[in-house]
This record gives structure tokens, C-alpha cells and sequence, in this order.
């Protein structure tokens, strides 16, 4: 029997955060699911690990890339191996709340005019939970000026939807902004998503994530913008500028950025990158 969800996750030395993850798809009040866990090159026990859940549940299947090939190429390699209808995604260091699946799969059946749906989120680190990240609950094209309008990792898509999208772009530019690049496609293509004021994830970022953004991430996303905003037709006026908005941020030191985003997200503000 085909499995309604299947959860997508790629994997790259997570040995600390894994099992943390995965239980928290595993105490889904929603059960139809799968989980597909791709491993891209993982040097530490994460592939251990991830077998050793699979040989305890049949529902979780562990696949592998024969070298690092990157996240979004991970994610295409889940999705060709998935059978649902839905495709929810998944981080190794985040929690997805018990009732996750099942309010937003409730959603999508309810609203058959959205393609995907996604969520608000609790950010937390060692310290406990510092903010909460709500998005615009319907963006528009022009709303991509200011960030992805989506937190990637709490989605849940409709797999058609997803596939007409030709799923994510294995490309340079999108290293760390394949999701900004999907959504701009699909918002191409008329597609639109839906984020719910909800909180029924938490996701991990704490002040040394910021260090590990090195600069030439933040050209990639330069370009993923200029292109995007480009065949959405929002380059001009105002676009232009925003094409050069991450290489403006990342000169700003990561305490700095932190304590930006901590202010930000107390306050509930949408969700910007």
C-alpha cells in the first residue's frame, strides 16, 4: 500500500542531531507516511545511525549518494524514490511537533488552491527557545524582494505540484538557497503556498551558524535572486536593490546578525533570510 506523505531529509554528519529528528517524524500523529533519508557522504556514525532506525522501521528507508553531492541533489534523490502523494520536508537537526503532518495535510485537503503549505516555527539552541519566525500567511511575486517567504524545512508539498516545478535545481548559485529558488519557480509557474500561524516546528539556529556562512554563499544568492526576480518581472525598480541585500548582510558580523534576528523574530516579524 502506497504511503499519503513521504518525508524527505538529506544527511550530512549529523550523528549529534539525528536520532533527535527522526523520533520526532516517528511520533507523528499521522502515521501514513515514509521516510526517505538520503546520505551524502556522511564520515561520522549518521549512516549507522539511520540504518540502525531503519531496521526497526520499515517506514524509513536510507539511501545513499556515492560522493557529497550537495543538499538539493540529495532532495531529487529522495523524490525519485518516493511513492506519496505528498512531500513533506525534514532537517537532521530540527523537530517537527506531533501534530505537524496532520494539521498541515488537514490544510492542503481543506484549500485545494495552494501547492504547498508551511508553518510557523520556534528557533532554538543550546539555551532553550529565542524567537519565533511567522511568515506572510499568503505571499505574493513582489513579496520575494525581501527572502524566501518560506522556512524550507517545515513544507509540505503536493508531489504533482512539485514535479511540474522540475524539483530542485542542482546548481552552483543554489547551494544554500535551493529553497528561495524552488519557491520563486513555482510562484513562476502560478503556483502559491500558504504559511500557518501555527508553531509545529522547531528549528535549530544558533550564533555560530552564522559564522559558517562564508561569503560566496551569499554572491550564490545574489545571483539566485537576480535571476528570479528577473523572470518574475520585480527586478525593476525596486529588485535591483534587493539582488544586492545578502552581499550587503554579509558583512555584518554574526553577533551583530544574531541580535538583529532575535529582535526580529520576538516580535513575530515574517520570515527573511
Amino acid at each position: 500500500m502506497m504511503p499519503k506523505v513521504s518525508v524527505i531529509m538529506g544527511v550530512l554528519n549529523s550523528q549529534e542531531t539525528i536520532s533527535k529528528a527522526i523520533e520526532s517524524i516517528v511520533s507523528q500523529t499521522f502515521k501514513d507516511w515514509e521516510f526517505i533519508i538520503c546520505d551524502d557522504g556522511s564520515t561520522d556514525e549518521t549512516y549507522n545511525i539511520v540504518y540502525q532506525y531503519s531496521l526497526k522501521d520499515r517506514r524509513i528507508k536510507l539511501i545513499k549518494n556515492e560522493k557529497n553531492m550537495g543538499l538539493a541533489y540529495s532532495l531529487n534523490n529522495c523524490i525519485e524514490h518516493s511513492m506519496g502523494d505528498y512531500i513533506a520536508r525534514m532537517d537532521a537537526d530540527d523537530v517537527s511537533h506531533s501534530d505537524r503532518f496532520e494539521k498541515q495535510l488537514k490544510f492542503l485537503e481543506l484549500n485545494p488552491q495552494y501547492d504547498f503549505v508551511s508553518c510557523s516555527t520556534l528557533m532554538f539552541d543550546e539555551d532553550g527557545v529565542w524567537g519565533v519566525l511567522e511568515g506572510k500567511p499568503e505571499p505574493v511575486k513582489k513579496d520575494f524582494l525581501y527572502g524566501a517567504c518560506f522556512n524550507h524545512p517545515t513544507i509540505i508539498f503536493r508531489k504533482e505540484s512539485l514535479i511540474k516545478a522540475s524539483c530542485y535545481n542542482v546548481a552552483k548559485e543554489t547551494r544554500r538557497c535551493e529553497d528561495y529558488d524552488l519557491f520563486m519557480r513555482m510562484y513562476l509557474l502560478n503556483m502559491t503556498g500558504f504559511n500557518m500561524r501555527e508553531p509545529l516546528f522547531s528549528y535549530y539556529e544558533s550564533r555560530r551558524a552564522y559564522s559558517k556562512r562564508t561569503y560566496k554563499y551569499r554572491i550564490d544568492e545574489a545571483v539566485v535572486r537576480f535571476k528570479g526576480y528577473r523572470s518574475l518581472k520585480i527586478l525593476f525598480p525596486l529588485g535591483i536593490i534587493f539582488v544586492f541585500k545578502p552581499l550587503v548582510v554579509g558583512l555584518i558580523p554574526a553577533r551583530i546578525l544574531h541580535a538583529i534576528k532575535q529582535r526580529l523574530y520576538k516580535k513575530k516579524d515574517s520570515i527573511q533570510t
